[in-house]
């Protein structure tokens, strides 16, 4: 027996509405593909340079964690979106790590968001 979907599965997504940062993850001396297929800043020295990447919701909450990276040291905002709650900052390991600490405090203390660790390989 077929149907007129030819047997496709659909997949529904859905976040539930909450206040939550679910990762900030620190990538230490990534490879240059990974800039590349990223889209990211290509004048980066890719050898004394990380990745920090970050998912929240509501989703908007990138814009205040955008604010709160740039703010805190000399970073270059590589990716915010406010549809996913995906932010993707480059720079240094020392200003990475203190950018997504300080926007996980921030968001913990101030704001009452549930946050996850910074974690880094």
């Amino acid at each position: 027996m077929t149907n007129e979907y030819n047997d496709q599965i659909r997949i529904v997504q859905e976040t539930v509405a909450g206040k939550e940062i679910t990762f900030a993850h620190i990538i230490g001396s990534p490879e240059p593909v990974i800039f590349q297929k990223l889209g990211l800043n290509p004048q980066i020295d890719y050898s004394n340079s990380a990745i920090g990447i970050m998912n929240m919701t509501p989703p908007e909450s990138a814009v205040i964690a955008s604010d709160i990276a740039l703010k805190s040291g000399d970073i270059y905002l590589g990716f915010a979106d406010r549809f996913t709650g995906t932010l993707i900052i480059t720079g240094e390991i020392s200003d990475i790590r203190s950018a997504l600490t300080e926007i996980v405090d921030y968001f913990s203390n101030v704001m009452g968001y549930v946050v996850c660790p910074v974690t880094q390989k």
